[in-house]
């Protein structure tokens, strides 16, 4: 997977969008969904929206150590995320709000969601024979959206990976259709609510879109130019 700076640009750009609605991503936007342990409602935070659950904590970190402009009055939070329920924590909801304005925050953001989220989708793709474009988006999304590659949506289709000698477009068309009719009949409301996002890269798909180079990408109704 080689892919250009602006190849890169399209996939986050893209990415911010269904996360935060803006191609810049929203850095302090702050959403509660029930989408923790056990349907639990979490915070989620940032330019593409980690967890109370899952990272928020490691971000949370890396602001404090780099002595962010609001760090002291985060600092005692650390040992409560993912610990202490705090979506009812309107201080603390406040503070990661105010943070998003911070440069030093936008800069912990940028390194975070690469190191944890872009970082780990491109060594996946790397490792599974994957060098398109496109199919970094959809494999980005699925990291940022999921967590990975879900296993279990993989035994739903039959397409083999490049690596043992499938065909890319053909896997990365059967996942997007597999992960779309997943969503799209999900038992949780919120997942069924982002069906838009398998809808964008169906659409790239039949436009022959593998190079990103057909602009701009129309992602949630907001043109993408990278």
């Amino acid at each position: 997977m080689n892919l250009t700076d602006q190849q890169k640009r399209i996939c986050e750009q893209v990415v911010n969008v269904f996360e935060t609605g803006s191609v810049e991503g929203n850095y302090g936007a702050i959403a509660i969904f029930p989408d923790g342990p056990h349907g639990a409602r979490q915070v989620t935070y940032g330019r593409s929206q980690t967890t109370e659950y899952g990272n928020l904590e490691e971000l949370v970190q890396m602001y404090v150590d780099k002595h962010g402009q609001f760090s002291e009055e985060l600092r005692p939070y650390l040992k409560q995320i993912g610990i202490t329920p705090l979506v009812h924590d309107k201080e603390f909801q406040h503070l990661l709000k105010k943070a998003g304005e911070d440069g030093i925050m936008r800069q912990v953001q940028d390194a975070f969601f690469d190191k944890r989220y872009f970082k780990p989708a491109i060594d996946w793709a790397d490792q599974n024979g994957f060098t398109l474009p496109l199919s970094a988006l959809v494999i980005y999304d699925s990291f940022v959206h999921s967590g990975k590659i879900l296993d279990f949506l993989r035994k739903r289709f039959p397409e083999s990976t490049p690596k043992v000698g499938g065909n890319e477009k053909i896997w990365i068309q059967q996942y997007v259709d597999t992960r779309m009719n997943w969503l799209a009949h999900h038992d949780n409301e919120v997942l069924r609510g982002t069906i838009y996002r398998t809808q964008c890269f169906s659409r790239e798909i039949v436009r022959n879109n593998w190079d990103l180079s057909q602009l701009p990408v129309k992602a949630h109704g907001v043109d993408v130019n990278g």
